[in-house]
């Protein structure tokens, strides 16, 4: 994680170094909102960025402005050519922050050894061969190179110790978990005492899903989600909603009993 750019880094740097220059604000072109306060999420639900700003701090939110927070994309795109920007047709980015558009196996293989390891279903047959387990995510379907008659692979879990990631077919209930532990959490604003009821989000662009957050200890909390989660990964970042105000969020340590441990077929529940 510390190889990746992280939102909050980037934010804080140009957050110290426009204070340092005498700036009263800072603006940027983060899709998100704030009153001073509170981190509010963008009005475009299709861009907002507030998952990824979980981890400021709060007291810089009355230095803060989103000047495009209140704007949907379409109409940013229209005031960028009313004033003929050079960004005006420029591409959505997809890249990742600071590299940009680069392959991200080859990024990572400056930094992080790695060799050839296996491929294996939860039995433990082996079904293939991967370039090293650190290049792939749970939940993870695509750039596998596994093919043959069948529903889609799926990575399932992993074993860096041993360097064995674990595919099977389709929707396995491997895929799904209803809690996980969350610990370096920072709360920008919390409403009401534990356990708080609330929504949450695993990855960028989830729909908002419901939630319980009990405190474990004064570092750690138990997340109990009231559906199946699927793809859920240690390391994942997990952040908290309520309606539109992003109260903080935190990084997965550890995840819940899992559908196939627990012996149940998610697709029943539906």
């Amino acid at each position: 994680p510390d190889i990746l750019c992280n939102r909050e880094i980037k934010f804080k740097l140009f957050y110290e170094k426009a204070m340092e220059l005498g700036a009263d604000f800072l603006a940027t072109g983060h899709y998100c909102r704030t009153d001073g306060k509170h981190l509010i999420k963008g009005l475009d639900e299709n861009k907002d960025q507030s998952y990824f700003l979980y981890a400021i701090s709060p007291h810089v939110l009355s230095k803060v402005i989103f000047p495009i927070g209140d704007l949907e994309k379409p109409e940013v795109r229209k005031i960028a050519a009313d004033h003929d920007l050079p960004t005006k047709t420029k591409k959505d980015s997809t890249g990742i922050c600071f590299i940009g558009e680069r392959n991200f196996q080859n990024f990572l293989s400056q930094y992080i050894d790695s060799q050839r390891g296996d491929f294996k279903l939860l039995s433990g047959k082996t079904v293939g061969q991967h370039d090293g387990a650190c290049f792939y995510t749970v939940g993870q379907r695509k750039n596998l190179g596994l093919g043959g008659q069948g529903e889609r692979w799926f990575v399932v879990d992993k074993n860096t110790d041993e360097n064995i990631v674990y595919v099977e077919r389709g929707e396995h209930p491997k895929l799904y978990c209803d809690s996980v532990v969350v610990e370096q959490v920072n709360w920008i604003s919390k409403t009401g005492d534990f356990p708080l009821s609330c929504s949450a989000k695993i990855r960028y662009r989830q729909s908002d899903q419901s939630c319980r957050v009990a405190a474990i200890n004064a570092d750690s909390y138990l997340v109990s989600f009231f559906t199946p989660q699927k793809g859920c990964a240690v390391g994942q970042s997990v952040v908290f909603y309520s309606d539109d105000q992003c109260l903080g969020g935190g990084i997965i340590k550890k995840l819940g009993l899992d559908y196939h441990q627990l012996g149940i077929n998610p697709k029943t529940l539906n």
